[in-house]
């Protein structure tokens, strides 16, 4: 029996298949990423201005129906998930 913490799902990437391996065809982050997980991007979080994501996250509040275009394009076109 193996114990792990809580396992969050933070975003999707959506792979295609290319003669050469797997390319990245595009990535959707959730919605509210927590600053638990936004400290991860930083070497130095204390002196840092923390804008990971800002801009995502207001693109994200501003036009969803963009997100919803990339999760359509994902779902149309990647082979791996």
């Amino acid at each position: 029996v193996l114990e792990t913490p809580p396992m969050v799902v933070v975003g999707v990437v959506g792979y295609v298949a290319t003669p050469n391996g797997l390319r990245t065809l595009t990535t959707v982050w959730a919605n509210h990423l927590s600053d638990d997980l936004k400290r991860r991007f930083y070497k130095n979080w204390y002196s840092s201005k923390k804008k990971a994501f800002t801009k995502y996250a207001k693109k994200a509040a501003e036009k969803p129906q963009d997100i919803e275009a990339e999760m359509e394009r994902i779902k149309k076109y990647c082979s791996v998930v």
